[in-house]
């Protein structure tokens, strides 16, 4: 029996196409069957366009205008500026619970990588944080700078090991810490640069990478097994020794990259403990590239004046980035067209990869986590 009728535009091979879909169903039928590639009974639009146009606006970093013009000229498919708002509002409500699942899975990764930058809510400055694991991506999207964001999604305290820049807000909020090599690094390399005639920086910068080069290696090798803490132990000593001017009191006619580098020097020594981590589990990250990559698609935006006019825009624009940045670590070949088989797969399976791997996490016997050799 002819239940409905709907009109829907779908894309089909790479064109716009205005179909008519009839449902039929028993006539005592309470749920009717929803159409393939359709939100809802009531929605003109598929799915595919819905994701093509966030894949353009939030991941190749168009402007919306600039992706309804793109859509226009390679599908014939006409959106207005509002038809197009409305439409990432409509996936980024379908995907919340993707979002959601995407930010228990951080909270409960053995190992965690952070950062943040600068981002803007109308005129409004504020953070994007950037949570990244090996698999799975969240970003929380115009928040305040404050620790607030990470109790928020990590709880009071995370189990796991943090990997992060020295910014104060991660102080104590990890059971084990490890601190970016990258920062300490960049900031005595720029030191040297600046003073190419300053024998001390320089010879500084050489220790300092020995050092980091050791505990790399030292890393890497398999057959350290029970020598690791030794090893550590050892790295964190010469760190100590190449930081001769460690609580030097400077006046104030000191320059200002001799106070940067007692600073340096005096960072170095108070965390010492966390910066051979990685050292004794080689599965940890020396550096926090991996979330840094993750934030330069917001640096880039922030840059170009594409932040968010709206708090909701900003939440918006975190579920849908959080959601095809987690993708793009699990599908092997990161596409228009590999997103929309993933996604159409959700549908076929009733459930996203993401709460099928949540529930899988919460099904599974609980571990003991072994101490560090």
């Amino acid at each position: 029996m002819l239940r409905r009728e709907q009109f829907v535009w779908r894309l089909i091979d790479g064109k716009a196409k205005y179909i008519h879909y009839r449902v039929f169903d028993e006539p005592d039928s309470i749920d009717l069957p929803p159409v393939d590639g359709v939100r809802n009974g009531k929605c003109e639009d598929g799915l595919e366009i819905l994701i093509t146009l966030a894949f353009l606006v939030y991941w190749t970093g168009m402007s919306i205008d600039k992706a309804r013009g793109v859509l226009a000229f390679f599908t014939g498919l006409q959106l207005s500026k509002s038809q197009a708002d409305s439409l990432l509002s409509q996936l980024a409500t379908d995907w919340q619970i993707e979002y959601d699942a995407i930010a228990e899975l951080v909270a409960s990764a053995a190992i965690l990588y952070i950062d943040e930058t600068g981002w803007k809510v109308g005129k409004k400055s504020c953070d994007t944080w950037i949570f990244s694991t090996l698999s799975t991506v969240l970003y929380k999207c115009g928040v305040g700078r404050g620790k607030i964001v990470l109790t928020d999604v990590l709880g009071e305290h995370f189990g796991g090991i943090g990997v992060t820049d020295d910014y104060s807000a991660y102080h104590s909020q990890f059971t084990e810490h490890q601190l970016c090599w990258a920062h300490f690094l960049r900031k005595a390399i720029s030191l040297s640069l600046r003073n190419p005639e300053n024998g001390q920086y320089k010879r500084f910068v050489e220790s300092l990478f020995t050092i980091y080069y050791d505990a790399v290696r030292f890393s890497h090798d398999r057959r350290l097994s029970a020598g690791r803490q030794a090893k550590a132990s050892k790295l964190q000593s010469r760190i100590r020794m190449i930081c001769r001017r460690y609580g030097e009191v400077l006046d104030n006619a000191a320059c200002a990259d001799d106070a940067k580098f007692v600073r340096l020097q005096n960072e170095l020594v108070k965390h010492a403990e966390k910066l051979f981590v990685f050292v004794l589990h080689p599965e940890v990250e020396a550096t926090n590239n991996r979330s840094e990559r993750q934030a330069r698609t917001e640096a880039m935006a922030r840059k170009a004046a594409r932040t968010s006019k709206t708090e909701s825009g900003a939440k918006r624009r975190g579920v849908i980035m959080s959601v095809l940045a987690s993708l793009s670590k699990r599908l092997e070949h990161f596409t228009l067209g590999s997103v929309l088989a993933e996604v159409n797969r959700w549908f076929e399976r009733g459930q996203s990869v993401f709460l099928e791997e949540l529930a899988s996490l919460q099904t599974a016997p609980t571990v003991s986590p072994k101490p560090p050799p």
